[in-house]
Order: C-alpha cells, then sequence, then structure tokens
C-alpha cells in the first residue's frame, strides 16, 4: 500500500474525461461560448436583484434557483439552449481547483477586508472553538448517523468522508446571506469568521478521509504524518517537526492553521510595504490588493498545501487593521466600490453555476434520483445536518458564552439555523465524483456524493436561507429599541426642517418664480407623517430618562462621532496612518465599554503618549546622543499628535452632539465625560507648551501645509468642474501640487533640539523633576 502522504489530493482533482466536441451537436460551437452563459448569469441576476429588492427572499436563493433551472433544461429536456447551453456545459466542467481559484479570492478578500478587526479579536477565541473542535464534532456525528442508518452499505470511512464534506458551513453562502439580512454586527463578525475559518480545517479532515477510502495506509503513524505535513506545507520542515509534533488532533489541526496565518500575513507585510510607496494613485492601490489576495491563495494551496482560503482571510483582515488608513478619501471609497462589485460578479457566477452543477448533478445520475427512497435519505441527511449543528453549538455553549462577547440563547439559535452549505462543499463532491469509478470507490458512490451534497446545498439555502430574516423577526432581533426609535424620530425632525430650509433658499427666483410648498411635499413620502408637527427633539430626553440604555446608546453615538472626525482628520493629513491607526484602536476598545463605564477611549491613548520605562535606558552613556535626541522627540512629537486628535475628534463630537440633543441631561451627562477625560491631554500638551514649544510649532506647520496643498487641489478640481481650465491645464497643475504633497509626506519638516544633555539641563519643568527624562516617565505614574 502507497504512503498516504504520497497519493493525490482530491482538491486537485484531474479535469473530466469529456472532451469538448462532446458538449453539443452543433459543428460551429466554441469555447468563447462561455462568455455567453457567464452575460446572461450576469443580466439573470441583475434583474432579479432588481425584482426582488426590498423583499424578504434572498438574492442567493433566487440565483441557485436560476442555475438549477438552466441546468435542467439543458441536461434534463430534448431542448438544446444551443449557444448558451454550450456555454453552460463548459461550466460546468470546469476544474473544481479552477472554480474555486477563480471566485474564491475575490469572495474572501472583499468580506474579510470588510470586517471589523477589533470585534475579531474579541470574537476570536468563539471562532477558534467553532473551527476547530466544532468540525470534528460535526463531521463525526454525521459519519456516524450515515454510517448507522443509511442503507449504502459504506465502511466508516467512507461515511466520515461525507461528514467530513458536510461538516464545515461554506464562508461563500454564509456571507452572502449575513450582508443581505443585515443581521447585528457582532453575529455577524461570530458566523461570517467561523465559516472561513473553519474551511481549512474541513479541507484537512475532507483530504484524510478521502485518502483513507483510496486505499492508503490509515494507521495512527500514518494519520500524523499527513497532518504534519499538511501543518507546515507540503515542502515544509516535515524532518524537523515530526520529532516534536503533538499526539493530539486538534493541535495539528491548529498547526496547520497557523502556518496558513504565516502566509497571509507575509503577504500583508509585503503588500503594505508597498503600499506606503504609492501616492495618490488608486489604480496601482487596488491592483496591489487584488494580486496580493490571488498569489496568496496560490502560494497556500498550491505550493505549500495549506487552507488558501484561511491564508486569505487573514490577507483581508491584515488590511483591514493596517492597511485601511492608507486608502483616503476618494481613494477608499474607489477601493470598497471595486470590491463591492467584484463580490457581487463573483457571488452571481458562483450561485447560478452552482445550482447547474446541482441540476446536472441529479440528472445525470437518474438511477439514483429517480428512486424515491433516495428523496427521502436526502431529507433525513438534512434533519441530520441539523442535528449535527445543534450538537456542536449545544455542546460548545458553555465555553461560547464565556469567550468574547458572550452568546445568549437567541443568537445561539441563529447560529445554529445559519448553518449553509454552497460552493466549496459542491467543489469537494466533485472532485469525489470524478475521482470514482475505481476499486476503491465505485461510480455509483461519486454520483450520490454529489446528488447528496447538491441537495443540501439546496435545502441548506432555501429553507435555512430564506427564513433566517423570519427567524430574526420572531426572536425580536430585527426590531429597534426604545432608544433607536427615539433617535430616528430626531432625525426625522430634522429632515423637516432641512427640507424647509432648502425650499427657502430655492423656493422662490426671479427667472420662474415661487414653488408651491404642499405640492413639494406631496411628493415627498418620507415628510408627509411630520407636516406640521411641532415637538420638540430633545424633549424626550430631559429629567427623569437618564436610563442606562439611554446612556449607553448615546456614547456609541458620540464615540461613532470621534472616530468619523479621525477619519476626517486622516484625510485632511492631520495625522498620520499609524496615528489613525491607534486612534481608531482605542475607540473600538472604549465601545466595549461603554454598558458598564463612562467614556474611556483615553485610556487606549495613555499608554501611546507617555514615555514607557524602557526609556531609562537611554540615560546610558554607551548610547549615540543623536540616537537619544532622535527618539525622544520622534515620540514626543508623536505623543502630541495624538493628544491634539483626541482633544479635536472630542471637540467635534461634543459640537454635534449639542447640536442634535440640546441642553437635555442625557447630552450633559455624556459631554461631561467627555471634557473630563480630556484633561489629562490637556495637561500634556500645556507642559510640553512650556517646555518645548518648537514641537507644537512644527507639528502645526505640517498640518497647516498639507490642509494647503489640499484646498489648492480642490480649487484646481473646482475651476475644471466650472470650465474655467481644460484637461492639459489641470494636470499641469495637479501634477505640481501632487509633487509637493509627496515630498511633504516622505521629508516633512522637522524638529530641530540641542543634544540631549542640553535638553535635560534646560528643561523649564525640571524644576519639579530631575530630567528631561524622569519628566517624561514621571507622567506615566501621574
Amino acid at each position: 500500500m502507497t504512503s498516504i502522504i504520497g497519493g493525490t489530493l482530491p482538491y486537485k482533482s484531474p479535469e473530466k474525461a469529456i472532451s469538448s466536441s462532446s458538449y453539443s451537436a452543433e459543428n460551429d460551437t466554441s469555447p468563447v461560448d462561455a462568455v455567453i452563459f457567464a452575460g446572461t448569469s450576469l443580466v439573470l441576476g441583475t434583474a432579479c436583484r432588481h425584482l426582488f429588492n426590498g423583499t424578504r427572499v434572498p438574492y442567493t436563493v433566487v440565483l441557485l434557483v436560476i442555475g438549477i433551472v438552466l441546468g435542467s433544461l439543458e441536461y434534463g429536456t430534448n431542448h438544446n439552449l444551443g449557444k448558451l447551453g454550450h456555454g453552460i456545459r463548459i461550466w460546468n466542467d470546469i476544474n473544481p481547483d479552477l472554480l474555486l481559484a477563480v471566485f474564491l479570492p475575490a469572495l474572501l478578500f472583499e468580506s474579510s477586508f470588510s470586517m471589523d478587526v477589533h470585534q475579531i479579536k474579541r470574537c476570536m477565541g468563539q471562532m477558534v472553538l467553532l473551527a476547530g473542535p466544532g468540525v470534528l464534532i460535526s463531521t463525526f456525528c454525521l459519519g456516524a448517523l450515515i454510517k448507522l442508518t443509511f442503507p449504502y452499505n459504506w465502511d466508516w470511512k467512507t461515511s466520515l468522508l461525507l461528514g467530513g464534506l458536510l461538516g464545515a458551513t461554506d464562508p461563500v453562502a454564509v456571507v452572502a446571506l449575513l450582508k443581505e439580512l443585515g443581521a447585528s454586527k457582532k453575529m455577524t463578525t461570530l458566523i461570517d469568521g467561523e465559516s472561513l475559518m473553519n474551511d481549512g480545517v474541513s479541507v484537512v479532515v475532507f483530504q484524510l478521509f478521502f485518502k483513507m477510502v483510496m486505499g492508503h495506509n490509515s494507521d495512527w503513524g500514518s494519520i500524523i504524518k499527513f497532518l504534519v505535513q499538511n501543518s507546515f506545507g507540503a515542502y515544509g520542515l516535515f524532518s524537523f517537526v515530526s520529532c516534536i509534533v503533538c499526539q493530539c488532533l486538534f493541535s495539528l489541526l491548529m498547526l496547520f492553521c497557523f502556518f496558513s496565518v504565516g502566509i497571509g500575513l507575509a503577504f500583508g507585510f509585503a503588500s503594505v510595504f508597498w503600499l506606503k510607496f504609492i501616492f495618490n494613485d488608486t489604480v496601482v492601490q487596488i491592483t496591489v490588493t487584488l494580486s496580493a489576495s490571488y498569489f496568496a491563495y496560490y502560494t497556500a494551496q498550491e505550493w505549500a498545501g495549506v487552507s488558501g482560503i484561511l491564508t486569505v482571510m487573514i490577507l483581508g483582515m491584515f488590511f483591514a487593521a493596517f492597511a485601511r488608513t492608507a486608502f483616503k478619501g476618494d481613494s477608499h471609497q474607489i477601493l470598497h466600490h471595486f470590491w463591492e462589485m467584484a463580490a457581487y460578479i463573483a457571488n452571481t457566477l458562483v450561485f447560478i453555476l452552482s445550482g447547474v452543477i446541482i441540476a446536472e448533478g441529479i440528472l445525470s445520475g437518474r438511477a439514483i434520483s429517480y428512486k424515491g427512497n433516495s428523496w427521502g435519505f436526502l431529507f433525513l441527511l438534512y434533519l441530520y445536518v441539523q442535528l449535527s449543528r445543534c450538537v456542536v453549538v449545544g455542546v460548545l455553549y458553555p465555553l461560547l458564552c464565556r469567550f468574547g462577547y458572550g452568546l445568549d440563547w437567541k443568537e445561539s439559535i441563529i447560529l445554529t439555523w445559519s448553518g449553509l452549505r454552497g460552493a466549496v462543499s459542491l467543489s469537494l463532491a466533485l472532485s469525489v465524483k470524478q475521482s470514482s469509478g475505481n476499486s476503491y470507490l465505485s461510480s455509483d458512490t461519486g454520483t450520490r456524493f454529489l446528488f447528496l451534497t447538491g441537495g443540501i446545498v439546496f435545502l441548506t439555502l432555501v429553507v435555512n436561507g430564506s427564513t433566517t430574516q423570519l427567524l430574526l423577526h420572531l426572536l425580536r432581533m430585527d426590531t429597534l429599541t426604545a432608544t433607536k426609535k427615539r433617535i430616528l424620530e430626531y432625525a426625522k425632525y430634522e429632515m423637516m426642517k432641512t427640507a424647509l430650509k432648502a425650499f427657502a433658499n430655492l423656493g422662490d427666483d426671479e427667472e420662474l418664480g415661487s414653488a408651491d410648498w404642499p405640492t413639494v411635499i406631496r411628493h415627498i413620502s418620507s415628510l408627509k407623517d411630520l407636516e406640521g408637527r411641532q415637538v420638540n427633539p430633545q424633549n424626550g430626553y430631559e429629567a427623569g430618562s437618564l436610563d442606562p440604555k439611554n446612556i449607553m446608546d448615546i456614547r456609541i453615538r458620540f464615540l461613532n462621532g470621534v472616530q468619523a472626525a479621525y477619519w476626517e482628520m486622516l484625510d485632511d493629513g492631520r495625522i498620520t496612518q499609524c496615528t489613525a491607526n491607534v486612534l481608531m484602536q482605542s475607540v473600538d476598545e472604549a465601545l466595549d465599554l461603554v454598558s458598564t463605564s463612562s467614556l474611556s477611549d483615553w485610556r487606549g491613548l495613555e499608554p501611546h503618549v507617555h514615555f514607557p520605562n524602557y526609556y531609562k535606558f537611554l540615560q546610558s552613556k554607551m548610547i549615540p546622543r543623536k540616537l537619544v535626541t532622535h527618539l525622544i522627540v520622534e515620540r514626543l512629537e508623536s505623543a502630541c499628535c495624538i493628544s491634539s486628535a483626541f482633544l479635536c475628534a472630542h471637540r467635534i463630537a461634543r459640537q454635534q452632539l449639542h447640536e442634535f440633543l440640546g441642553n437635555s441631561n442625557i447630552a450633559s451627562t455624556v459631554i461631561n465625560e467627555s471634557e473630563g477625560e480630556g484633561e489629562e491631554a490637556k495637561q500634556f500638551l500645556e507642559d510640553v507648551r512650556n517646555s518645548f514649544p518648537q514641537v507644537l510649532s512644527v507639528l502645526k506647520t505640517r498640518q497647516v501645509t498639507h490642509y494647503v496643498l489640499n484646498h489648492l487641489d480642490g480649487y484646481i478640481k473646482n475651476l475644471e468642474k466650472v470650465g474655467l481650465l481644460e484637461g492639459k491645464e489641470v494636470s499641469h497643475l495637479q501634477d505640481v501640487v501632487q509633487a509637493d504633497l509627496k515630498k511633504l509626506l516622505r521629508n516633512p519638516p522637522l524638529l530641530k533640539l540641542p543634544n540631549i544633555d542640553d535638553l535635560i539641563t534646560s528643561n523649564p519643568l525640571s524644576k519639579d523633576r530631575s530630567s528631561f527624562m524622569s519628566l517624561a516617565i514621571g507622567e506615566t505614574d501621574a
């Protein structure tokens, strides 16, 4: 018997043996007909998105049904669809690896790039539980139920193979569903992250049982050897790690994940480093993200032999954590639209093609699918899939409640019901079917695998996908809280005031005369219920309404306003990317504490403002004085920038909150908390202003220079917009401004200070401390 490592992986299955000449009896067929299927799918998908927009029918379910109809017409009737049918057959016979390699990187990168990194860190423990032990529990539950109840005389290896194939939720299906339903951010992050992570584990489990079925060694030594190799890559240091590997199956699976994580981080570091040298070139920035996602997938999946899906997920989250601030203003918006469009196109093609594969799998195995008991066992398998998901969530529920944000019983129900299967499961089933027809795996078994998998994909998408929104409604998880309803009413009131102001500005002119307000209001349905209402929106938050939930809600809105102010500062050049990341993280951490404490975003900034204790060692005479001065000045500049941005953002958020809620008690409470948060930042800047005013002067000079250049750039664009400048003139002026901006970012005004000895002796504040270093470090204790 051959070694388990020496066999071929089912994830790299061979092409179908059917030649292209058998696709159609027509003589004028061409491989280019594949474009017809892609174009038709996009047209049908666009029409469905337009027709079903605003309904409770998920878009992905409609696409799957369309694919089944197209596949049934082409494979199940005598009415050939001509060029379209030939295109359907070309796409249906695509290699499963190629199918995943084309669509998955774009879909997974877009999903992980748009996820909240802070919430991912908080939910990571829950994700690992569901992706590790959860997949193993589900696999063995399904395998045991199939072995004990299905009449196919499958051995344990074959039963566990199908269990591994269906044991994990599919990231493509889950991500697409959650984005449509608008579930809570916490639930979306948990379910989305779990589906992305568990696929790597499920593929390893699937490959392991597939090799057993195909006749390779299945003793514990061979199993451990296979898992170690997959953990460290097909070309990894197997001889080194084999002597220290754990004997725990779960630990080996986690090593597999860690190597995938390493590849994703490596591509992330390389891409972010490259982006630092790209200035104001959106096309190049988008191309870097696109190429990085596909190269990372290929490197992990094909070269290293680990999970490409998990690698792309890590890459996307790395970009979200460290590279999102590299895309400013229009670049950030363009990048968002590009990936949204790429994900939409990929989803449309994947789900329609999945429907075609399901239809072909059922119709090609008529001997199986035409038997009534086959359909009965399909529905029984669907119940087993739901039961195994219940077992996974139930067994892990005590631990899931203790990690991250916790989990209540309503959320556990949604977590159980949202376990969808999709394109990844179908691809693995196709691999089994293509590898069948030998002494180890019969053709009937391969066809039955595809029939059962296709049926499960269809049932989970149609039944679970279509009813998840209803379940959210029944559990009252989609309703607005009293606080949110009150804010909504306030917003509507402000809409009426804005409409009246707009009417006053444009309702009368010397060319056309006046407009009729009643006629205008009749055509604005959102304002009809508000006409004539003279209720002050601040009244709802007067005395007696200081409910903890109300205060928590206003704190959240206040911190969101602070974070929005940070984004504006980044676009205006007032803060750097590194500073922006620090400030954003402080807000994320404060949002987790709004229910138990007052505003606390300054707490996350304190370590970055005050000098750490290890700076004491810089006073050693062994360290060059110029290096010490550089490090101290750089740290001091960063601290001043963080403190000033914090105070400015809080001031903006306080003003916005006061304008919206007026002098209500709840607004005053949050505003007072904000003012208290800023006292330490004010004191720090005052100390620096008294000791080293040139630090603040240089920072302000940088900000003003960047703002003036941005203003000039906007002025040039406006001249082009109104027709006063032509293209060549605009290009010439913009090149000059952009060159100055690039020069400012790469060579900003530098702060020149005397040597460290002069700093220590001449520090005005040293009268209360022995040296500048003791001042800087002493502030931490203060």
